[in-house]
């Protein structure tokens, strides 16, 4: 799985994520919601073109699973052909929960009901993190248009053992294992 978040609507920085889809050999794709405004608090990013990203997501459709971020709405909805307007859905990898959400609405400081040893993937702070606490996994892929604190533009990648964070040119950023057994 390659998990995108926090994309802005740039289609230079999608391009640059989604060469990752096949070189990691990646079926699914979780886009963890802000895919294609801007929003008002945040300047354009390079590359802005929503309906290039969502042309190019569309591609993707059948192998997408989306979350709605604050910056998007049911108007984007009407040019992508995939459902994005849940505030949170679930996966369920090695019988475990993984909450997936933008983050605005629930977070690490506001979590959903979570199990030790499940966990929540979200964007929004367009910070990475992979990491356990309280026994369970917080995962940030950050954002692959407007990193923040410094960090750089970045992706997430779960290889069905280990949730990472990488940087577009693949260095790893931050990594957890998903089975703590």
């Amino acid at each position: 799985m390659l998990f995108i978040s926090d994309i802005h609507g740039s289609l230079s920085a999608l391009e640059q994520a989604l060469q990752w889809q096949q070189k990691l050999q990646a079926n699914t794709l979780v886009l963890l919601g802000d895919i294609l405004n801007h929003g008002p608090r945040n300047p354009i990013p390079d590359g802005y073109d929503p309906q290039g990203v969502a042309e190019r997501l569309n591609q993707y459709a059948d192998r997408i699973i989306a979350v709605r971020g604050n910056c998007d709405s049911e108007v984007d909805q009407m040019l992508c052909q995939f459902p994005l307007l849940a505030h949170y859905n679930w996966l369920l990898l090695n019988q475990r929960r993984l909450c997936l959400t933008h983050g605005h609405l629930m977070g690490p400081d506001n979590l959903p009901p979570l199990q030790a040893g499940e966990g929540i993937a979200f964007g929004h702070t367009h910070l990475p993190v992979a990491q356990w606490v309280d026994d369970r996994l917080h995962f940030n892929p950050g954002s692959i248009t407007s990193p923040k604190g410094g960090n750089v533009a970045s992706f997430g990648h779960f290889d069905g053992k280990k949730f990472k964070v990488l940087d577009l040119q693949g260095n790893m950023i931050a990594s957890a294992d998903w089975d703590r057994t």
